[in-house]
């Protein structure tokens, strides 16, 4: 009887060390910058894995140069199956182990693994730079040409003039929109995820055909959704401003301080990371869209400031601690600065929206960024803001407008372009092309500067000029907001130089003239109301 209960010990012990410990497959070699999936079954299924309160399972790796990195692993929905998507953005050998923290339970490790690079998969994640540029993992630089296209088509629009348009689900949908703005030269899109585009926490009524009802805590179809077109942009070379928004809660005052709202936010976070974070493609993780806005949703009784600012204080440090990617952090306001705000830490870049003012961009760029010492993007720009009135009544001054913000971004100490709204009604006026141009010059300043710029003093009478030297290379951007015609741009510079004349229909630089200059460079022009000019300096 000894004997057998001693057996019956052991194999009982046996039984609860399997039981306790993790199960893992995953490569053993990956490109640099590629994505390696790792599959995790842990020893028992708690009652919401989504709560990190109940249950997290972590990828704790050590790089080749010794820097530690924890990684959040997520659900997959099914039984006790995890998963981890991991690049790797050190050449060499990593280590690693799965550590599992269920509620109520001992901490779980699985055995150390492996996992070396071989190879290369493009150029990697993007990172803050300077306030020109942003650069990859491998030091390349980097700039933006973007556009705003936050969502897909709506089932239901509620735009008076352009509601038809709106719901075109043959056109306006990523699979279409995406490839054909990388096609005409854009890289960089802001994206949303709300109540109708990437609703991962919403359980029905998306107004979004693509959605399907659920009772699961994060909607599949939404998550499907969203990492079809993270692959999607990853495979065209577009890198996306993900507005994650709020979630499918109300943004009252309490969402803000409430202990229960910051850490459902914070799982949010955790699931938004562990899912999306590995990509390239997400190029920055946005909180909100115009914070402010909010703040006055009731105007006779605002958010304070205060609350605003301590929040996205308390979530941008977790969400720096949570990415080991080293994701680009950032929010926006749409007006109204929020107090505090522009000067936090872990916010990487500040960013506002402008309207009805595109002649400010420049100086509204450089003014912030010397006031608060970061980076700062226009993230939504146009002639008109109010979807009440039919734009086609003023279709020209859209579209000059559209042009002129996107130059002023290429000229400004902005390491995004300023990003258009409105892209519907701007693809349907085959505006799209014309970001062929703007990208081409923004890479040839990128390759002559090798990533510098220095701005030059332009003049041209009552023109608005800009000149930025890169490398050997100098280049000159005339717009005239003006009824009188403008006749020259000078700019102060000595000796001969081959000046070469943009056309921006054909996105090419026309035969170049020699001009000789004592003091000032005077390059002709015969640039007439709301007209624009180019020129490459050599």
């Amino acid at each position: 009887m000894k004997r057998l209960i001693t057996t019956l010990l052991a194999v009982c012990a046996a039984v609860l060390a399997t039981a306790q410990t993790l199960s893992v497959s995953g490569p053993g070699s990956v490109k640099l910058y590629g994505r390696a999936d790792f599959s995790i079954t842990t020893p028992s299924v708690p009652s919401n894995p989504y709560l990190q309160e109940e249950a997290a399972l972590d990828m704790l790796l050590t790089a080749p140069s010794g820097k530690q990195l924890v990684l959040p692993c997520y659900w997959t929905g099914s039984g006790n199956a995890w998963a981890a998507r991991f690049t790797p953005q050190e050449k060499g050998r990593y280590t690693y182990v799965f550590r599992y923290r269920e509620a109520g339970k001992p901490e779980v490790t699985s055995a150390q693994g492996t996992i070396r690079t071989c190879g290369k998969n493009g150029r990697g994640l993007l990172h803050t730079n300077d306030d020109w540029t942003l650069r990859f993992d491998d030091g390349t630089p980097y700039r933006g040409v973007g556009e705003n296209i936050c969502w897909e088509s709506r089932t239901s629009d509620d735009s008076k003039f352009f509601r038809e348009l709106h719901e075109k689900w043959d056109r306006y949908n990523y699979d279409v929109l995406l490839p054909d703005f990388a096609a005409a030269g854009g890289n960089f899109v802001r994206m949303w995820m709300c109540s109708w585009n990437f609703p991962i926490d919403r359980h029905d009524r998306f107004n979004n055909r693509r959605y399907t009802p659920s009772d699961e805590y994060y909607n599949p179809s939404a998550v499907e959704r969203l990492d079809h077109t993270v692959d999607l942009a990853e495979k065209l070379g577009i890198n996306i401003m993900l507005c994650m928004g709020p979630g499918d809660v109300r943004t009252d005052a309490s969402f803000f301080t409430s202990d229960e709202a910051k850490a459902r936010y914070r799982n949010r976070l955790r699931y938004i990371v562990a899912r999306w974070g590995y990509s390239p493609a997400i190029g920055m993780w946005e909180f909100f869209n115009e914070i402010d806005n909010i703040q006055f949703r009731n105007a006779q009784s605002p958010i304070p400031a205060r609350d605003i600012t301590a929040w996205h204080g308390q979530m941008s440090t977790y969400l720096k601690a949570l990415d080991p990617f080293d994701h680009i952090v950032t929010t926006s306001i749409s007006h109204r600065d929020v107090e505090g705000m522009n000067d936090l830490p872990d916010l990487d870049i500040n960013q506002k929206h402008i309207y009805r003012a595109t002649s400010s961009i420049p100086r509204t760029i450089k003014e912030y960024e010397k006031r608060h010492g970061k980076p700062y993007i226009i993230g939504e720009f146009s002639f008109e803001w109010d979807w009440s009135k039919n734009f086609d009544d003023f279709a020209e001054d859209m579209d000059i407008d559209f042009k002129r913000g996107l130059w002023y971004g290429i000229f400004s100490p902005t390491p995004v372009t300023p990003m258009s709204w409105w892209w519907e009604y701007f693809d349907n006026r085959n505006m799209v092309p014309y970001f062929k141009g703007v990208r081409k010059v923004s890479d040839l300043m990128l390759a002559s500067g090798k990533g510098s710029f220095e701005p030059i003093e332009a003049k041209a009478g009552g023109a608005e000029a800009f000149a930025v030297r890169c490398g050997n290379r100098i280049f000159a951007y005339v717009f005239n907001p003006g009824s009188e015609s403008v006749s020259a741009v000078s700019i102060p510079l000595s000796g001969r130089y081959k000046v070469r004349p943009f056309d921006f229909a054909s996105a090419a630089f026309g035969k170049a003239q020699s001009i000789v200059a004592d003091g000032s460079l005077e390059i002709p022009l015969s640039l007439g109301s709301k007209e624009e000019a180019l020129f490459e300096i050599k």
